[in-house]
């Protein structure tokens, strides 16, 4: 019986650690450029990255929607990223992905500029945003510093903008 009990007080996996130490467990982030900024969604709520594909117009919706694509048989719409974070319109290049993002039963596509890596960071490498929020603001959740820097061509980030993906496509909606 002595054997069991301190088999139950070591942890067996990183999550088990980290509820013993009472510590959160890494975020995962999926870290992408648009423009020449460093941005991330919540890795949970990514379900796919396509290369960009011929993206359909469709007449009379909001200038976000760009249009739609057929991914598997489904018409998923895709929502311009530049448009809601008031940036410049810019021609998308070859590194342009389209990311699918799963809100509840529905998948919608976002179109940034290149995806760069998943990051892993702490709770000490995430600043949440607290407070009354403006609504220009209200899709952005925090700041990640993680301590390896994202690298590209394009530079190098220090930070990434923790964005929620179901308050930016109500904001698209808008």
């Amino acid at each position: 019986s002595e054997m069991c009990i301190r088999d139950r007080l070591v942890p067996q996996t990183e999550e088990e650690e980290s509820e013993v130490i009472g510590e959160e467990p890494p975020r995962e982030l999926l870290a992408f450029m648009v423009a020449s900024e460093a941005y991330a969604f919540d890795l949970s709520n990514v379900r796919e990255i396509l290369r960009l594909k011929p993206i359909t117009p469709v007449p009379r919706t909001s200038l976000s929607v760009l249009g739609v694509v057929t991914v598997r048989g489904q018409v998923t719409t895709v929502f311009d990223l530049r448009h809601v974070l008031r940036l410049e319109p810019e021609e998308a290049t070859r590194h342009a992905r389209i990311l699918l993002i799963a809100l509840g039963d529905e998948v919608v596509g976002v179109l940034v500029d290149r995806v760069l890596q998943v990051f892993r960071l702490e709770s000490d490498e995430v600043e949440l945003t607290s407070g009354p929020s403006g609504e220009s603001s209200d899709h952005i959740i925090g700041i990640g510093r993680p301590r390896e820097r994202t690298r590209g061509r394009d530079g190098s980030a220090d930070f990434l903008v923790l964005i929620d993906p179901e308050a930016l496509i109500r904001r698209f909606l808008a």
